[in-house]
């Protein structure tokens, strides 16, 4: 008898303009902490994260942090291709953040053709409002987008964790349930859903999360 370590590994990506909050996402999601100081990303950085979806299935998550600047846009697109769903994420603070939503929801769709990747619309820094700071996207605004292309969305905030864990829970739950339903399959030469592992029975394992690997710019 074997045990899975986990049934399925689905590579989900983080898209949307630099200094928007991908990075310290991940890292709350991944750690449980926010980081005061961060660098901005370079390349592709790399996260992982063990979770459960509502029937116990447990998902390995592969979350692929990308960098927003436009010279980095030929190593980013590289990794589209492979992603099952894609976090668009924007500051609530910054409206040319939410107004660019379009163009990487559309370079997303165009790279990870022919599949049809779950997306998010997910918006930062939601605990900058809360001290003072001038919101320059509504929540209605957002909901009317996300409504207008059958997307999920939600507010976070990285400094006290306010919806980090339901933005990624809601989307590795939509791609398990596309599985289900046979829109999803495993395929040859595509990473963005694989089969799991598994271990020998009574064989302790423990999921040791990876430092953030980073891709070179050059």
């Amino acid at each position: 008898m074997v045990e899975p370590i986990f049934d399925y590994q689905f590579r989900l990506i983080l898209i949307g303009d630099s200094t928007v909050g991908k990075s310290s996402l991940l890292k709350y999601f991944t750690d449980g902490k926010f980081a005061e100081l961060s660098d901005p990303t370079v390349g592709v950085d790399f996260f992982a994260r063990l979770i459960e979806v509502k029937n116990g299935t447990r998902i390995k998550l592969q979350l692929w942090d990308t960098a927003g600047q436009e010279r980095f846009r030929s190593i980013t697109k590289s990794y589209y291709r492979n992603s099952v769903g894609a976090f668009l994420v924007y500051d609530i603070c910054n409206r040319s953040s939410f107004e660019h939503i379009p163009q990487w929801m559309n370079e997303a769709r165009r790279n990870i053709e022919p599949h049809r990747p779950v997306f998010a619309l997910v918006g930062c820094k939601a605990d900058l409002v809360s001290n003072g700071v001038h919101r320059e996207v509504s929540q209605e605004e957002a909901k009317a987008f996300a409504e207008q292309h059958g997307i999920f969305h939600v507010e976070t905030s990285s400094k006290n964790g306010m919806n980090v864990e339901e933005a990624f829970t809601a989307v590795t739950q939509e791609v398990y349930n596309r599985v289900q339903s046979g829109e999803y399959k495993v395929e040859d030469g595509w990473d963005g859903i694989k089969p799991g592992f598994a271990r020998p029975n009574g064989l302790e394992y423990h999921l040791v999360e990876a430092e953030p690997a980073r891709t070179p710019c050059c």
